[in-house]
């Protein structure tokens, strides 16, 4: 698996609740787009988000379930791309201190054409990818933390 990490300046369940509001999937999921619908029991094993991927015109639809879940610590989903392939997806909530979280992003490709592609070059295109999705799930949940109040103002 391709991981890459990043340290957030708010507690696991800020960054949890972000990632369990699956209409927000889009929102930092860098090449998500267009989400079409979220199952009620999102992010429970079994459910679904359905959304495309790619830039318009040139979307695919895609799917993505979640395999396994422990709220404010884990999360592992199922991605479906069509013939890009699917990929497995794990991220992991490590708690520091009481204001702080370790968010890891580990992502490999398990099919499809995108499986048959060497690491090295997944590497190329999943790090760096993963990398701005990670800055982008910082900004969301540190808003939200600083919305509801128990985060600071700055």
């Amino acid at each position: 698996m391709i991981e890459v990490s990043r340290t957030v300046p708010v507690p696991p369940g800020a960054v949890f609740d972000v990632v369990a509001d699956g209409w927000s999937f889009a929102g930092w999921v860098v090449g998500s787009c267009h989400i079409r619908d979220v199952d009620e029991s999102w992010p429970a094993v079994g459910s679904h988000i359905h959304h495309s991927i790619g830039a318009w015109p040139l979307q695919l639809k895609d799917t993505t379930v979640v395999r396994a879940v422990e709220p404010g610590v884990s999360l592992e989903l199922e991605a479906r791309g069509g013939a890009l392939g699917t990929a497995k997806i794990v991220l992991t909530l490590v708690p520091q201190g009481s204001d702080e979280t370790v968010v890891r992003l580990a992502e490999s490709v398990t099919g499809g054409a995108g499986g048959l592609l060497p690491k090295t070059v997944q590497a190329l295109v999943l790090a760096p990818r993963n990398k701005e999705s990670l800055a982008r799930l910082e900004a969301l949940a540190v808003g939200r933390h600083r919305r509801a109040g128990t985060g600071p103002a700055t």
